[in-house]
C-alpha cells in the first residue's frame, strides 16, 4: 500500500494498492484478451462507448477537479479545465474509429489498398504534472484506434487516474480494455516496458527515465512515444507590447507552480527595452495569486513535494523579484525570479521545475536564436513581436516542437504536441495522432486472369 500525501495540508489523503509485477502481468494477459474482441467492436459501436465516457467525465467534472485540488494541489481553476479537457481529447477521438480510412493506391495488374490495424496493448505512463490531461492525451487516440490500454499514474498524484479508470467502466467499456494499474515505475512501469505483450509506450516524465525506457523498449524493437523535460525560451523583442507580455510572463513559467514542462522558464528580452520590462514584470510578479489552491482567485498552489521544494530550492541564491506565498503547512514556495549572469549559471541551463525564471538580456534577432537554442531541450516557447515578418523567421529559427507568437498557449487538443532534441519523440493529439497507434497494413489485390 502507498500513502497519498496532500501537498497542501501534508495530511494523507488517501491509501491506494501498489501493483506487483504478478498482478501487472495479470493485467496485461487480460488486456492482450480483451484486445480481440475491443478491436472488433464496429467503429460507430467504439466511438459512442467513447462519447458516453466522455459524457461521464464532464457529469463527473467537479468531483474529479475537487480530487486533483487534494491529490496535487493544482488550483480549482486549473482543474476544472483539467477534467474538462479529458471530456474533450474523448470527444474528439470519438470521431476518429468511423474515419480511420486507408487508401487506394494505382498499381499495375490489379489493386492496392492500406489498412489501419491497431498495435494490441499500449502501456501508458503518467507524471505526477498533470496526471488527468496527460492520462487522455494516452488513452483517448488508443482507445480510439482500437488497442487496449493499460495506465500507470505517478505514485505521488493516483486518485483521479483510478477514478476515470472506474468511469471508463461504467460508460461501458468492456473489462480489461482500459485498465489504470497504481504503483512503482520501478515495477509497474519497467514491466510495461519488459513485456512482450506490450506493443507500445507512451511515456511524459525526466529525458533521464525516457531515456532508459527507450533502450529498454529497444529491446523489443518496441514502439516509443517520449514527451520528455524542457527549458523553453519566453523571447520578448523592443517592439513587442511590453505590457502585454509582462503580464502573461508569470503565468507561463508559475502555472502548476512551474511544474510543467512547457514552462517559459527562460525570459529572453532585448536589451533597450530591459529596464522598462522588468519593473512590468515586477508588478505581475507580486500581484501572482499564490494561495490555498481550493479558491476561486489561486493561481498557484504548492509544490508536489518536500523532496521537490527542496530540490527547487537549491537553485535559488538571490532574487531580483519575489513574490508572495502562504506559509504553516504545505510545500510553498514564492515566485521568484533570478538574473542569470551569463548562460552557464545553473539556474539558466538546467531544468528547475518549481516556479523560479531565469532573465537574460540579448542584443538582436540572431543573437535571441542563438541563446534560445542554446539547451539541449526544444519543447515549447513564445516569441513576442509587433513585426510579423520577425515572428514567421524567429519561429522558424527557434528549434521547438511547440511555439506560440504574441502568446503562452502550448497546447491545444486538436493540433500535434511534443519535442524536438532532448525534450522528446513522437507527436501527440492533434488530427494524426492515431497513425502513432496503429500499423499501416498494405495489401495488393492480383487481377488478371
Amino acid at each position: 500500500m502507498h500513502d497519498v500525501i496532500s501537498p497542501v495540508t501534508e495530511e494523507i489523503v488517501a491509501t491506494v494498492p501498489s501493483t506487483s509485477v504478478e498482478e501487472t502481468d495479470a493485467a496485461i494477459a487480460r488486456a492482450h484478451e480483451a484486445f480481440q474482441t475491443w478491436r472488433a467492436v464496429s467503429p460507430g459501436d467504439r466511438a459512442r462507448l467513447l462519447r458516453r465516457f466522455a459524457a461521464l467525465v464532464d457529469e463527473h467534472n467537479e468531483e474529479l477537479a475537487q480530487l486533483e485540488v487534494r491529490n496535487s494541489g493544482h488550483t480549482i481553476g486549473n482543474a476544472r479545465w483539467e477534467a474538462g479537457n479529458v471530456r474533450d481529447v474523448l470527444n474528439y477521438y470519438a470521431g476518429a474509429p468511423e474515419r480511420l480510412s486507408g487508401r487506394q493506391i494505382p498499381v499495375a495488374g490489379g489493386m492496392d489498398v492500406t489498412f489501419y490495424e491497431p498495435l494490441g496493448v499500449v502501456a501508458v505512463i503518467v507524471p505526477w504534472n498533470f496526471p488527468m490531461p496527460i492520462a487522455g492525451w494516452g488513452f483517448a487516440p488508443a482507445l480510439a484506434a482500437g488497442n487496449t490500454v493499460v495506465l500507470k499514474p505517478a505514485e505521488l498524484t493516483p486518485l483521479t487516474a483510478i477514478r476515470l479508470g472506474e468511469l471508463a467502466l461504467e460508460a461501458g467499456l468492456p473489462e480489461g480494455v482500459f485498465t489504470v494499474l497504481p504503483g512503482k515505475g520501478s515495477v509497474v512501469g519497467e514491466r510495461f516496458v519488459t513485456h512482450p505483450l506490450v506493443r507500445k509506450v507512451c511515456f511524459t516524465g525526466s529525458t533521464d527515465v525516457g531515456k532508459r525506457i527507450m533502450a529498454g523498449c529497444a529491446q523489443q524493437v518496441k514502439r516509443v512515444t517520449l514527451e520528455l523535460g524542457g527549458k523553453s525560451a519566453n523571447i520578448v523583442f523592443a517592439d513587442a507590447d511590453l505590457a502585454k507580455a509582462a503580464a502573461g510572463a508569470p503565468g507561463a513559467v508559475f502555472d502548476n507552480a512551474g511544474q510543467d514542462c512547457c514552462a517559459r522558464s527562460r525570459l529572453l528580452v532585448q536589451a533597450s527595452v530591459y529596464d522598462e520590462f522588468m519593473a512590468l514584470l515586477e508588478q505581475s510578479v507580486q500581484a501572482f495569486r499564490c494561495e490555498d489552491p481550493s479558491l476561486e482567485t489561486a493561481q498557484m498552489g504548492p509544490l508536489i513535494s518536500a523532496g521537490q521544494l527542496a530540490s527547487v530550492k537549491s537553485y535559488v541564491d538571490k532574487a531580483v523579484i519575489e513574490g508572495t506565498a502562504p506559509g504553516g503547512p504545505g510545500y510553498w514556495m514564492a515566485p521568484t525570479v533570478l538574473a542569470a549572469e551569463s548562460t552557464e549559471d545553473r539556474h539558466w541551463r538546467e531544468e528547475i521545475f518549481g516556479p523560479v525564471l531565469s532573465v537574460l538580456r540579448f542584443d538582436d534577432e540572431a543573437d535571441a536564436i542563438r541563446l534560445a537554442n542554446d539547451t539541449e531541450y526544444g519543447l515549447s516557447g513564445s516569441i513576442w513581436t509587433g513585426d510579423l515578418g520577425r515572428g514567421i523567421r524567429v519561429a522558424r529559427g527557434v528549434e521547438a516542437g511547440n511555439l506560440s507568437v504574441n502568446s503562452n498557449s502550448s497546447v491545444r487538443y486538436w493540433t500535434p504536441f511534443g519535442g524536438v532534441k532532448q525534450s522528446g519523440l513522437g507527436r501527440e493529439l492533434g488530427p494524426d495522432a492515431l497513425a502513432a497507434f496503429s500499423e499501416v497494413k498494405n495489401v495488393f489485390f492480383s487481377t488478371e486472369v
